[in-house]
């Protein structure tokens, strides 16, 4: 994640040089392509795991560990979408109900992921600031809107990011905006899709049946020496080895010879859990995000009133399971689990009377399903994702019905 810390700035300057000159004519921003909104869906910064591996001796969480670093601390408030008080959290309840040994409960941002945060949010101050004065350089309601899950490390991830991208100067209060977990569109929401949670439950069904992944995961839990009546798959050892890999804690020596082999089980398990990522699952997946994203999109190109300044740059505080779908529904999936602290930058671009969209993910320049370059014109970009983005009456309708039904609207 070090080496991806990077603005990539002369590729940029190179890609938007070439897109003006294959355009023909000067526009406005001497003849290049203007930036006119950034959306950056992010994961949170390493963390605790979300649940000890049974039948196995735990590493120790100590709660040094999850100490703030002074330059990250930057005071906000959470509000409801309405401006309302912080909805209930149900997860971090849940949370509590679990503690490593050590003293410290699963699913914490620790020291290491605040610093992870503080990094990513630098590099995008170094990209949008310093190298593009595109963003003020200190915190501005006007210019900013932030969003995350109603969860704790998500939500001082973006503290975090925030303290780095600002360098802890603002200019009035940093509000972070969430939902109430039932109506959650930030990652895929199997309380509020029950098409979707039996599409899940189905597709744990296939894994369970799959020879390969069974025989790799009996390997391994033999080797562990973790009985077949405990309840352990790929994703869950990913998560413990991902978590003690970060924090420099001492992996059991099974964990560590099988990482590459568990982290592609992992991934094979989540195409076998979502039916190799189908048009339907994508769509209840990440539809309404992306429905959000784009309709972001049209903001920024047509604001709703001529009095309303609408937003440069929109922060998502996001997931995993989150970034995994968005990066197939785009077609740039690499087949590696996301790690801490990913993040996904979507930039909109105007030159003349044409717009464009350009993706990046880790620092790295990628090519959109439906897209020839890195500068997608963006009737291409919203053309290809059409088929996944979904308006949330679709969404409602699409998740009330059968999956017969569901398989014969598609």
């Amino acid at each position: 994640m070090v080496g991806a810390l990077s603005c990539y700035v002369h590729r940029k300057k190179s890609v938007l040089a070439e897109a003006g000159k294959s355009n023909g004519e000067s526009g406005s921003n001497c003849g290049r392509p203007e930036l006119k909104l950034v959306q950056v869906l992010f994961r949170h910064g390493a963390r605790t795991p979300l649940r000890p591996i049974p039948g196995v001796d735990q590493v120790e969480w100590d709660p040094t560990l999850l100490e703030i670093p002074a330059q990250t601390k930057f005071p906000y408030i959470v509000t409801n979408l309405t401006g309302g008080p912080r909805p209930f959290s149900p997860y971090e309840e849940n949370y509590k109900k679990t503690v490593l040994k050590g003293g410290v409960i699963v699913g914490q941002l620790t020291k290491v992921g605040m610093q992870q945060m503080f990094a990513l949010g630098e590099r995008l101050r170094k990209c949008y600031i310093e190298e593009t004065n595109f963003l003020s350089s200190s915190y501005k309601p006007s210019e900013v809107l932030v969003r995350s899950t109603n969860i704790d490390r998500n939500l001082e991830s973006t503290r975090c990011l925030l303290a780095g991208l600002f360098q802890q100067q603002k200019e009035g209060a940093i509000t972070i905006v969430t939902d109430d977990a039932e109506s959650e569109i930030l990652y895929p929401n199997t309380g509020n899709c029950q098409q979707l949670k039996r599409m899940y439950r189905d597709g744990w069904a296939s894994v369970n049946l799959h020879q390969g992944i069974l025989e790799d995961l009996k390997n391994i839990k033999d080797k562990l020496g973790i009985s077949n009546e405990q309840k352990v798959d790929f994703l869950l050892l990913l998560d413990n080895i991902f978590a003690e890999q970060a924090h420099d804690l001492p992996s059991l020596p099974v964990l560590k010879n099988f990482m590459q082999l568990i982290e592609q089980r992992a991934v094979d398990s989540f195409f076998y859990i979502t039916k190799n990522n189908s048009r339907q699952i994508l769509q209840m997946s990440a539809g309404p995000l992306l429905n959000a994203i784009e309709d972001n999109i049209k903001k920024a190109i047509e604001p709703p009133t001529s009095d309303i300044k609408t937003k440069k740059l929109i922060l998502y505080a996001v997931h995993d399971v989150t970034l995994l779908p968005l990066l197939i529904a785009m077609g740039v999936f690499n087949s590696k689990w996301p790690p801490y602290a990913a993040d996904m930058t979507l930039e909109l671009y105007q030159y003349s009377k044409d717009w464009f969209i350009r993706l990046i993910y880790n620092g790295e320049e990628l090519i959109p399903r439906g897209c020839k370059d890195g500068l997608c014109p963006l009737e291409d970009f919203l053309n290809a994702l059409s088929v996944y983005s979904t308006k949330p009456l679709v969404y409602k309708m699409i998740c009330s019905q059968t999956e017969e039904a569901v398989l014969q609207h598609n």
